[in-house]
């Protein structure tokens, strides 16, 4: 049976978390910017962060696993 919590959960952050999609923070002109399409390298470290400490709450501390089969 393989765990497919790790997977699911990367994916669905990856996709929430993407610099411009949803937000960005610290935004081109200001510190938050809305739906920009717009990325920069600081914007990209921090969501990189945001997600690691979320990645990392939701599978070690909360215990998630999806299992199949």
């Amino acid at each position: 049976m393989a765990d497919w919590a790790p997977v699911v959960v990367g994916v669905v952050l990856f996709v929430l978390l993407s610099p411009g999609l949803l937000f960005e923070l610290p935004g081109m002109q200001r510190h938050v910017e809305f739906g920009s399409q717009r990325t920069n390298g600081k914007a990209i470290a921090v969501h990189s962060v945001i997600f690691f400490a979320i990645f990392t709450i939701i599978i070690l501390a909360l215990n998630l696993h999806i299992y199949t089969g």
